[in-house]
């Protein structure tokens, strides 16, 4: 299990103490899980992260897998990238608007207008949110899993995500599901662990969907 920059049983602890009812579904689902993506730099994860949109894994999968063995050692880089055509690209199987986001995503790596490592650990989350937004394709969910999956910050809320709204309807037993906002007024006493308990509430929603 890959080391988070925080401690598990310190998030999981204050999770508990500041909700009963996600306290209650904590001790059905068990320990913590959460683990962080292995991506060596920025510019894989986000690849792969446009790789992965709106498709099943196994699919992002196999295409992810078709992309970067285009590339030595199979690990896509920018200047690499920047030399394979559009055709080239498509090839592999990435939509349209995927492989002009990959380019886009090339070329701005390339003009030095993305953060590297060490100065993504210098900015805030909503720093980071309004840098990688400014890249064709990325939005704020896919910079909100960046953030918690590949940097492991630890008060991430991805609200506009469909199965933490589930979740957050399960575990409070809302009638309706919240809207983003709602979503992030019921949760912000959970604060400073909100990405722990996204991954609590992914894993309610996932309860339900296989009852």
């Amino acid at each position: 299990m890959s080391r988070l920059p925080y401690s598990r049983s310190a998030a999981v602890q204050h999770l508990q103490q500041r909700c009963p009812r996600l306290a209650e579904f904590i001790a059905a689902q068990g320990p913590l899980k959460m683990q962080l993506s292995g991506e060596a730099n920025l510019f894989e994860a986000l690849a792969r992260a446009i790789v992965y949109q709106q498709l099943s894994g196994k699919a992002a999968g196999t295409i992810y897998g078709r992309f970067s063995a285009l590339f030595d050692a199979a690990q896509p880089c920018p200047a690499a990238v920047s030399t394979r055509s559009f055709d080239e690209l498509r090839a592999v199987g990435l939509s349209r608007n995927k492989v002009l986001a990959i380019q886009d995503l090339a070329q701005k790596s390339l003009e030095g207008a993305l953060p590297d490592t060490r100065q993504l650990g210098k900015m805030s989350d909503d720093e980071v949110i309004a840098s990688l937004v400014q890249v064709r394709g990325i939005g704020p969910w896919t910079a909100q899993m960046l953030l918690m999956f590949n940097l492991g910050r630890p008060d991430v809320m991805p609200a506009t995500d469909l199965g933490v709204q589930k979740g957050i309807q399960v575990v409070y037993r809302m009638r309706k599901l919240p809207t983003p906002q709602q979503a992030l007024q019921r949760t912000r006493h959970l604060a400073p662990y909100r990405s722990a308990a996204s991954w609590y509430f992914w894993r309610a929603a996932e309860t339900v969907l296989m009852s």
